[in-house]
């Protein structure tokens, strides 16, 4: 059969966007990329914690790279607030036993009396729908106490109009007989940070979309006490600018979820919202939320119908 050239052409784009799937690509004991059509995606960071290097590997912690599939949306290591890395999830005040039973304060935010590790990867799938990876991660006093162990479950997939969707599940189950997590909305929860150039260059170009009140000004940013109806929200959208590109995050929550929840927002790209519980060693706590990101800008009215489509 002979094709004209612009047939050849459509026909070899089909069969190119028909053989697109998601891969996972392994870097061993440094991270792991995920990748669409041979496009980075997003990156798990996993490297063990090395004493000698604290600050880097103190926590695992999930990358989006930015549409190109070259530089990261997110932050890693270093910057402004070094301990903000992508996304990521710990509290600055949990309360657990050490090597010899002593209740002891553990911080799994900045991750100072005890840390964060991988410890294995339980599941990691791939095809042309979508992309799974449930890893196991130890969460542990200074002294290698591991008082809890995390399931952490991401879904990657892209919606109808390209966004990247990604599905955060975790399931922390502590080794004792019980343990508390606790902190405040700008260190703790289920939190997104975008890359250290909008702390640089970009913030004032950042705006926040919220359920009440809609697309907010520029550099404006509000925050639980302070402002009390940032509690127990359904969603909320933060948009700036890496790279020359504007991209918004919509930050979608689940009423199942822990609450009371309590949101935070910084104009320089973090964002997320945080609760405090007691888990016992028989009802580990169980969270799940889910994140649109979009190159280019959202309406109140998409992001409504976006929390309404996730909560279904």
């Amino acid at each position: 059969m002979k094709y004209s050239i612009s047939a050849l052409a459509i026909f070899l784009l089909a069969s190119l966007s028909a053989n697109a799937a998601f891969r996972w690509a392994d870097t061993e004991g440094k991270h792991t990329d995920l990748q669409f059509n041979g496009k980075n995606i997003a990156r798990y960071v996993y490297e063990a914690m090395d004493p000698k290097d604290r600050e880097r590997t103190y926590k695992p912690f999930h990358h989006v790279y930015q549409k190109d599939g070259n530089g990261f949306l997110t932050k890693g290591p270093g910057g402004r607030y070094t301990h903000h890395r992508g996304i990521y999830y710990g509290f600055s005040n949990c309360r657990a036993q050490n090597k010899v039973g002593k209740s002891v304060g553990v911080d799994t935010w900045h991750c100072r009396g005890g840390y964060l590790q991988h410890k294995e990867v339980l599941i990691q799938e791939a095809d042309a729908n979508q992309a799974l990876q449930k890893v196991a991660i130890e969460w542990r006093v200074d002294d290698g106490t591991v008082f809890a162990i995390e399931d952490r479950q991401l879904t990657f997939s892209f919606a109808k109009d390209g966004a990247l969707v990604v599905d955060f599940e975790s399931v922390l189950k502590p080794t004792q007989d019980k343990i508390v997590v606790d902190g405040d909305p700008q260190h703790a929860g289920f939190q997104f940070r975008a890359s250290n150039e909008v702390a640089e260059k970009t913030k004032g170009q950042t705006y926040y979309i919220r359920p009440e009140g809609g697309k907010d000004s520029p550099g404006k940013t509000k925050n639980w006490p302070s402002n009390k109806d940032m509690t127990n929200l359904l969603w909320k959208a933060q948009s700036l600018v890496v790279g020359g590109n504007r991209y918004t995050t919509v930050y979608l929550d689940r009423p199942g979820n822990p609450k009371p929840s309590f949101y935070s927002e910084r104009d320089y790209g973090r964002f997320g919202s945080y609760f405090k519980r007691e888990i016992l060693k028989d009802k580990p706590l169980k969270i799940n939320y889910r994140l649109n990101i979009k190159s280019g800008e959202r309406t109140p009215e998409e992001c409504a119908s976006l929390s309404k489509a996730f909560l279904k």
